[in-house]
């Protein structure tokens, strides 16, 4: 039976001591058009990946800004999140990050696609393309970096090709990171599906058919696919996944990190004390506030809404067991559970509401039965605004505090079975 939180089985990926989370928030993150994200930003962004356990991040060297960011990180000495740079496939690129005292691992910027070869970076062929890249992955392993190979825009490109570079790829570097870039979203979560668009016959071409170690998924939500198709990538084999807070980025924005942390540590085998997830709300909140980024009050695992509960059935689910209505504990993700008052709601959560707000007030625990008279006569007046004047927010909490002390506080309160025995004895 399943009827609480531990009851639920957990799903089973096929390596899970080996997946681990990087992070692209304050890199791909911060290209989202509209933001400006400044130094400060960026190093809390990096404490809270800290706090949360994140394994690795990514960042550009480009400014003396992004280089200042870079060394206060490494100089803050954490082991998570390892710091790694980005880099396009340019010796002077790849000098840069040799540059900097600390940085073990940069990624090459390797585009693969035919409108990326020949329309952006005016390759005259393939070959050319695959000679630039390969020169410059085999100038930063000589110079001793750890690489990723992002092979943009895999999803529109030749499968075949993307094969035959994979395999040139890995004899300089067997051990690289082959980053599977969704760049536009293309992808698709389902195993039928063949590459490029399928993601789980990607993965699975790359494992059995040319034994990579290390696989990435970097998937943007242009059809809103990312996080099922990171998923995807985990369930056929890929070891890591590159993600954004929020899922803020280019355009639609990338998987989200929130969501794919709260998936491995709630919903899989192996993940329970991997991640410290009871600061991801604050974190949104951070990001809202302070970086400017818009969070809806519907937001999967950190909007405002997601432990709301307005409606009679939903609140009198969750007053009685919060699992009736609430797939994880708010606590998990520090969140706290809200009972809200509107045109949908019932008796139960005006009662509860009314105990709690009127045992503040009153400074003593203060029960009621909802089948009160007085709970009644709050129901009526509350719904006469929405059937009657037309109401359109929710009732505060200042407003209910009005109705207790109307019904509750300024009226005398007589117990009517003592009244009435009262009567009896005069007789």
């Amino acid at each position: 039976m399943i009827r609480d939180y531990d009851d639920l089985p957990k799903i089973k990926l096929p390596n899970p001591e080996e997946i681990k989370i990087s992070d692209s928030t304050i890199r791909d993150g911060a290209q989202m058009p509209g933001i400006v994200m400044t130094r400060s930003h960026k190093l809390k962004i990096y404490e809270y990946l800290h706090h949360i356990g994140v394994e690795k991040l990514e960042c550009f060297l480009y400014n003396e800004r992004d280089r200042l960011v870079a060394k206060e990180m490494l100089n803050m000495g954490y082991e998570k999140p390892e710091v790694t740079a980005w880099s396009r496939a340019k010796k002077a690129d790849i000098d840069l990050v040799l540059s900097m005292d600390g940085i073990e691992e940069t990624g090459i910027l390797m585009s693969i696609s035919d409108v990326h070869i020949f329309d952006k970076l005016n390759f005259k062929s393939r070959d050319d393309a695959v000679e630039t890249y390969l020169d410059a992955l085999s100038y930063a392993v000589d110079h001793g970096l750890r690489t990723r190979c992002h092979l943009e825009d895999i999803t529109r490109a030749d499968f075949d090709f993307v094969k035959t570079f994979v395999k040139k790829i890995l004899e300089i570097d067997k051990d690289s990171i082959i980053r599977i870039c969704d760049t536009v979203g293309m992808g698709l979560p389902y195993p039928h599906v063949d590459p490029p668009f399928g993601i789980p016959g990607i993965v699975k071409s790359l494992k059995e058919e040319l034994n990579v170690k290390n696989i990435e998924t970097h998937m943007h939500d242009d059809f809103g696919f990312a996080v099922p198709n990171s998923i995807a990538g985990f369930l056929y084999g890929a070891n890591w996944s590159n993600l954004t807070f929020l899922g803020i980025g280019e355009r639609a924005g990338n998987a989200e990190l929130e969501k794919i942390l709260v998936f491995l540590v709630y919903r899989c085998e192996g993940f329970e004390n991997r991640y410290n997830l009871e600061k991801l709300v604050e974190f949104a909140r951070f990001m809202e506030k302070e970086v400017r980024i818009h969070v809806p009050r519907n937001k999967a695992i950190v909007g405002e809404n997601v432990f709301a509960h307005e409606s009679g059935i939903h609140t009198a689910g969750v007053i009685k067991k919060p699992f009736t209505y609430e797939p994880f504990p708010p606590k998990l993700v520090g969140a706290k559970r809200k009972l809200m008052i509107g045109d949908s709601s019932g008796r139960e959560v005006i009662r509860k509401k009314v105990e709690e707000i009127a045992s503040e007030m009153l400074g003593v625990e203060f029960k009621i039965d909802k089948r009160d008279p007085r709970i009644d006569a709050i129901y009526r007046d509350i719904h006469k605004l929405y059937d009657i004047e037309g109401r359109r927010s929710c009732i505060s909490d200042d407003e209910l505090k009005k109705y207790i002390e109307k019904y509750f506080l300024f009226e005398p309160v007589v117990d009517e079975v003592k009244a009435e025995e009262n009567d009896s004895n005069k007789n």
